[in-house]
């Protein structure tokens, strides 16, 4: 069994590859439609699901690993911005409050009918900032990638005051989760050397 990490995000692939677990990448392509009366856990979750079950459909034999992440506000999910404009009315709306960063796990083997989704939440305060602290982190033109507008492991730690939860579920893959999740449904320890995928 081939383990595949359905995902283009060189931030799930970099968070990956510091544990032994061997895997490919393969991409997934599906439309991340927002679906009316959806909660923000129930949207990362079945974004998560969608995108591995469309490389799981191809893969039948293998475990497909899928993920999405989402920034929220006061129950309003925030995207990646369409332009600088947008990512400053973002970080503006963020500075000195509390958000969510949730990301949406899922792992799937069809040839052995395994399913699982599960979600982490954490909680990410920023400070209070300056307009001249917003230009700076705009002008970085970081923002522009990024779900809410700021990635945390780059120039966005400078606008971060407090987390509580894990870091790298807000980076993009909850490493932790994960680890529970593989050795519990499939057997695959992600200390141990080499590729348990048997």
């Amino acid at each position: 069994m081939n383990i595949i990490l359905a995902s283009a995000s060189p931030r799930r692939r970099e968070i990956l590859e510091n544990t032994n677990v061997k895997f490919d990448i393969i991409s997934s392509s599906i439309d991340e439609l927002v679906l009316e009366g959806e909660s923000p856990c129930q949207m990362v979750m079945r974004l998560a699901f969608e995108k591995g079950t469309d490389i799981a459909s191809k893969r039948k034999s293998d475990l497909v690993i899928s993920a999405d992440t989402i920034v929220v506000l006061d129950n309003t999910v925030l995207g990646k911005p369409k332009d600088e404009e947008e990512a400053r009315a973002m970080i503006t709306n963020l500075s000195g409050k509390t958000h969510q960063v949730i990301t949406g796990i899922s792992l799937i083997n069809l040839e052995n009918n395994k399913k699982i989704i599960d979600y982490v939440i954490s909680n990410v305060k920023f400070k209070n900032l300056s307009e001249d602290d917003i230009n700076d982190y705009i002008k970085t033109k970081e923002s522009l990638d990024k779900a809410g507008a700021y990635g945390i492991q780059g120039y966005g730690a400078l606008l971060v005051e407090e987390i509580q939860g894990d870091y790298f579920n807000i980076v993009g893959l909850p490493i932790s989760k994960l680890s529970d999740l593989l050795k519990k449904h499939f057997n695959i320890n992600l200390f141990a050397e080499g590729d348990l995928s048997e």
